[in-house]
């Protein structure tokens, strides 16, 4: 296991294998010094643990179903699950994480947040706890995400938080994270950044990983309780910066018998310039407060990503993710704008549900895959579609998806 006893865990210094690390500006030392010491701590307490765990189950909607699939388990010739995070109040994972973190903003004394978002998810989940903790919240989203997720703006803005548009480089979720981490300078005592993904600086991929581990979690019992087997033969989870994906293979990731496979966008094709397939493209590099795989030049610029989905639409993966690729624990897909689509008019008519455009390209693998007819094979359903009913239409009107 590329010399370490555990996938889980990073090290002491927060590297996954040769990735993850902290690579901060001076001004933003305390802040990460301060989560680094103390979360670990905090998230551990008992009294910390109840709270967590009442909110998830009364508020935010958990344990989330295991559904079994049967139409499109036929149509594929194997024993298809869907995890529904998708069910879970604001419609996705997100507020796993948002929940775990403004409990520790709170405990740190924090009363101010701040956040970056893509598809929107993140930032309804972080809107959404902070009125319910009635604290200050900010979200940054690039000015094209604000556009094609007008939606989730609109729920945010409900919510009483205030959306700031990020109108640099290609006006997404690389650039909202940076305006994000221009905030948190010039606002270092009183405002705690609750990053929706397993990125940025140590200690946030494992603190995030840790808060999303709910997802197989509950795999592992439910699974047991339908096949009598609480291992799957397969778990199945797209990737941007990779949260969802973390969740659903945390409990897995010591299981070398179970295979992981993680999908990301391959846009209009991993050649067409217009990509956001970061392991077929990246080389390794900073981005973001940590050492990781990225799309950029030989210079080390950040070449801008392309996907039809606003949430994969990053140039880069969490350090786990990164690790996960070059050891061989995880196996990674891509697949296109059109083939995520297709994907999720598939499931909309065969099952009834509607699924966010990310969470359709982890159901695309299916064409590429050949499973065994008794396998059963997981699939993260990370997110609703409500916010990309837009992109839908336009796909069945015959309109140019990201036009």
């Amino acid at each position: 296991m590329a010399g370490s006893k555990t996938f889980q865990k990073p090290s002491e210094k927060g590297y996954y294998g040769e990735f993850g690390g902290a690579f901060i500006p001076e001004m933003l030392f305390s802040n990460v010094e301060q989560l680094r010491t103390r979360y670990l701590e905090i998230i551990t307490e008992p009294e910390f643990l109840k709270e967590f765990d009442l909110l998830l189950k009364d508020y935010a909607g958990r344990p989330t179903p295991l559904y079994f699939a049967s139409r499109l388990s036929d149509k594929y010739g194997t024993r298809i699950f869907l995890k529904r995070e998708d069910l879970c109040h604001t419609g996705a994972h997100k507020i796993n994480n948002t929940i775990g973190q403004i409990l520790l903003a709170q405990k740190l004394g924090k009363k101010r947040i701040i956040a970056e978002t893509g598809a929107g998810q993140h930032g309804v989940a972080t809107a959404t706890v902070c009125a319910l903790k009635g604290l200050e919240c900010i979200v940054y989203m690039g000015e094209k995400d604000i556009q094609r997720q007008a939606p989730n703006v609109a729920r945010m803005k409900m919510l009483g938080a205030t959306v700031i548009p990020a109108t640099s480089g290609s006006k997404t979720l690389k650039d909202a994270t940076n305006e994000a981490i221009r905030d948190w300078i010039n606002h270092p005592i009183d405002t705690h950044y609750i990053i929706g993904s397993v990125v940025g600086p140590h200690p946030y991929p494992d603190m995030v990983a840790r808060f999303q581990s709910i997802i197989s979690a509950e795999l592992k019992w439910q699974l047991k309780e339908k096949t009598g087997n609480n291992n799957p033969n397969a778990v199945i989870a797209c990737v941007g910066g990779g949260s969802n994906a973390a969740g659903s293979f945390y409990h897995f990731l010591d299981e070398l018998q179970v295979q992981l496979i993680a999908v990301e966008a391959a846009g209009e094709g991993i050649e067409s310039g217009k990509s956001a397939a970061t392991t077929s493209l990246g080389t390794k590099g900073i981005l973001h407060g940590s050492r990781s795989l990225v799309m950029q030049t030989n210079d080390g610029q950040v070449v801008e990503p392309h996907s039809i989905s606003a949430g994969l639409d990053y140039p880069g993966i969490g350090p786990l993710h990164a690790h996960l690729f070059v050891t061989g624990r995880a196996s990674f897909y891509s697949a296109t704008d059109t083939e995520a689509l297709n994907a999720a008019f598939l499931l909309a008519k065969r099952e009834g549900i509607i699924p966010a455009l990310e969470s359709a390209h982890a159901l695309a693998i299916l064409e590429k895959i050949k499973f065994a007819k008794d396998d059963n094979v997981v699939i993260c359903l990370s997110g609703r579609g409500d916010k990309d009913l837009e992109t839908y239409m336009k796909a069945m009107e015959g309109v140019k998806p990201n036009a």
